[in-house]
């Protein structure tokens, strides 16, 4: 546990972009993890590791050390990751069955997956494969593998929808991905602790603890008030 961090305003930068807050994903893996980067925003996180973090990627298409998106003129079209985004491949790559890339998922063997959302709850329940409305698209993929098979959730997500609606939430409204999975939530104003605790603000980007407490229906506590679980 982390018993003395402090909250991190930021009021100087903010709302980060999407490369900004996988940069931030990035600067909190552990060395040496093997982690999973969901479809979407979260493969930015490949491109903003360190050489020498001793990360390895794993995608579930079946490759393990995989590397950052290809630059043109590097792309391969028979190597791409789940989102079908050509990649490069690291010294010491491996390929795989899909089954035995979900057998890997399931078993406990990753360290950390970085998921999108479209709702986590401030006791850490995910929701990102299907809004609930009836024209919307469910889509499934490997996420309830990855939200109940990895050690650590992180969430890759903009605070408000489109509509204004706040993404962190009491309880989801939407169906459900994993229950209690969620441990940190990365956005585009600030980043949170998450779990059976409830919603620890750890930094915030552009807008003030107090103003951002306003806007969300969850009850907050800055983290230099709380217990933080690490991710170490």
């Amino acid at each position: 546990m982390n018993a003395s961090a402090s909250l991190v305003e930021n009021l100087d930068r903010g709302p980060l972009s999407k490369d900004e807050m996988a940069a931030l994903v990035a600067r909190d893996i552990p060395h040496g993890s093997y982690v999973n980067l969901g479809i979407g925003q979260p493969t930015l996180v490949a491109d903003h590791l360190p050489e020498g973090s001793g990360v390895v990627l794993h995608t579930e298409n079946g490759m393990l050390n995989m590397g950052p998106a290809a630059a043109p003129g590097q792309v391969d079209p028979d190597l791409t990751n789940a989102g079908k985004i050509p990649v490069t491949e690291l010294p010491g790559a491996a390929y795989f069955h899909h089954a035995d890339s979900f057998a890997m998922m399931r078993g406990g063997h990753l360290d950390i997956c970085v998921l999108g959302a479209f709702q986590v709850s401030a006791a850490g329940d995910l929701a990102n494969w299907h809004t609930g409305a009836r024209d919307a698209i469910p889509a499934v993929g490997g996420a309830m593998d990855l939200a109940i098979g990895a050690k650590k959730v992180f969430v890759m997500m903009t605070l408000f929808a489109k509509d204004g609606s706040p993404k962190l939430v009491r309880e989801c409204s939407c169906p459900l991905t994993g229950p209690g999975c969620v441990d940190r939530v990365y956005t585009d104003l600030a980043t949170f602790s998450v779990g059976p605790e409830g919603a620890t603000v750890l930094e915030t980007f552009g807008i003030p603890y107090d103003v951002l407490a306003a806007r969300l229906d969850v009850p907050l506590t800055p983290a230099n008030e709380a217990r933080i679980p690490s991710v170490k």
